[in-house]
């Protein structure tokens, strides 16, 4: 039996008319739709940044970088994904007691539009610093809200959950190609900073067709869907201002540097996470179902991490093994450097038709969703094999770009089995009073795998390529054959409460 929706001082049809479109079942929904372009945009001015953003930190002076160590510049790129994501778990707490999720976007666009502004216009660190911090507090504050929209919108249409959530995957996916393609061109052909000023325009581009699609949105989007009692806001703002201070003395004692960023963000990524689970599975507005199902989610959370650290090191590791071993020259032109990061997003869209059209085929016969994740790691861990083979293989000389591309596309395919059925999963199984915050959650997945990346990426400086390559490719298809070897308990946990 469907669940009458949680009752707000706003009357809502606890049981809407649907649409034409939604009787067919048809995924494509005006404001689903709305939100899949609005969240394009904002992924192609997020990848077009994170696109050159390493290269940015690697160049040498004369060709318009920062010329930082690989090491160090692979700590900041990890921490500054981390910290996108890990600055979610607010954004997903504002758009649950404080502010509403439609609210949480539009202001999290604009935050985010003023970040790429000062990055394509504010020079060296301080339009670093500052441009970095912008995005990653506007990411915080969109992105976790426009997926719970997202799922309100699906919820009418849970038979077609999986496969509607692979099409918003993808328009993530096309802004994740769109963005590095066009601010990897300008970067190549004109200089870094009118990289920025594309990402820039880009933002803005998404920020307008959120303002113009608010009005399709469900009355649900509008509402805070648990409110923090008056009583108890002084807390928060006390608690916010403590940890600000707290984030400035760790500054200004050379505590937090760019060394240890990744190192920071990982641990810190790991509390939050356990902070949430504790959380979650003590309260008393979570039943017992609600409970076995958080629990189910704790190994694919840990699986999916993992796997993101894997995928992401195409801004760490690969990166510096980019800038080393890989010749961009194709006759007298010199191929932009972030298109070969952008291929991974690329396989990803190519291959999303395919596979949603395939659940939407098998229906109940489909594989699970743990045994899904499990293809994804064992997938990427075998691309990380071939990677070792190629590199083995040339040995001391250049290698082939055909061949770097080729192991972009392996990795990147990969992520249709991971990402859209984490982003499902979260959306589904998130108990009533932690919806948002549970989407919050998954996006921790994130966040622990872009700071393990830059990591990884030190250790990448550290070591041979031959033993870099071997460690990544076991872990990868040996934490993959495990998640499938468990896959039903696991899954049993996750069904908890929803088979009826």
């Amino acid at each position: 039996m469907r669940k009458t929706p949680h009752q707000t001082t706003t009357a809502v049809d606890p049981e809407p008319r649907e649409t034409p479109a939604e009787a067919s079942g048809q995924p494509f929904r005006p404001a689903l739709l709305s939100m899949a372009f609005t969240e394009l945009w904002e992924r192609y001015s997020f990848y077009g940044l994170q696109g050159i953003l390493s290269f940015y930190l690697l160049y040498a002076l004369a060709d318009g970088g920062l010329h930082l160590d690989p090491a160090v510049a692979s700590g900041i790129v990890g921490a500054y994904g981390g910290a996108v994501y890990l600055s979610q778990i607010l954004g997903a707490w504002l758009g649950d007691r404080l502010i509403s999720p439609q609210k949480m976007v539009l202001y999290g666009a604009v935050v985010i539009t003023a970040g790429h502004m000062v990055l394509a216009f504010v020079p060296g660190f301080a339009g670093l610093g500052v441009g970095l911090v912008c995005i990653v507090l506007g990411t915080g504050a969109l992105k976790t809200n426009i997926t719970s929209i997202v799922g309100f919108i699906l919820d009418q249409n849970e038979r077609y959950r999986d496969a509607g959530f692979s099409y918003f995957y993808m328009a993530i996916n096309i802004g994740a190609v769109v963005g590095p393609l066009t601010t990897g061109l300008a970067q190549n052909e004109l200089g870094f900073h009118y990289g920025f000023g594309l990402a820039a325009i880009g933002m803005a581009a998404a920020l307008v067709q959120y303002i113009a699609s608010m009005k399709r949105l469900p009355e649900r989007a509008r509402t805070v869907n648990n409110p923090l009692p008056a009583n108890r806001r002084p807390l928060a703002v006390l608690a916010a201002l403590a940890f600000l201070a707290a984030v400035g003395a760790a500054v200004a004692t050379g505590l937090l540097r760019a060394q240890n960023l990744s190192t920071v963000v990982t641990v810190a990524s790991l509390v939050a996470a356990a902070a949430y689970f504790l959380t979650m599975t003590t309260s008393s507005a979570v039943g017992r179902d609600e409970r076995r199902r958080i629990l189910g989610y704790l190994p694919l959370f840990l699986a999916s991490g993992v796997y993101f650290g894997f995928l992401f090191q195409k801004f760490t590791a690969i990166s510096i093994l980019i800038t080393e071993r890989i010749d961009l020259k194709i006759g007298g032109w010199t191929f932009p450097v972030a298109w070969i990061t952008t291929v991974s997003p690329l396989a990803a869209v190519l291959i999303t038709p395919l596979v949603a059209r395939m659940w939407k085929t098998l229906g109940e016969r489909q594989p699970g969703t743990v045994a899904k994740v499990a293809i994804g790691l064992t997938q990427i861990g075998c691309a990380y094999l071939f990677l070792l083979i190629i590199s083995e293989a040339t040995g001391e000389a250049d290698i082939p770009l055909i061949l770097i591309l080729l192991f972009m596309m392996a990795a990147g395919s990969s992520e249709v089995f991971v990402g859209p059925i984490g982003l499902s999963l979260a959306t589904k199984i998130g108990p009533e009073k932690f919806r948002s915050q549970m989407v919050g959650l998954n996006f921790l997945t994130l966040a622990l795998g872009s700071s393990l990346a830059g990591l990884l990426g030190q250790l990448f400086a550290a070591i041979d390529n031959a033993s870099y390559f071997t460690l990544t490719a076991v872990c990868g298809v040996a934490i993959g054959l495990v998640l499938f070897l468990v896959r039903r308990p696991v899954g049993r946990l996750l069904r908890a409460g929803l088979e009826h």
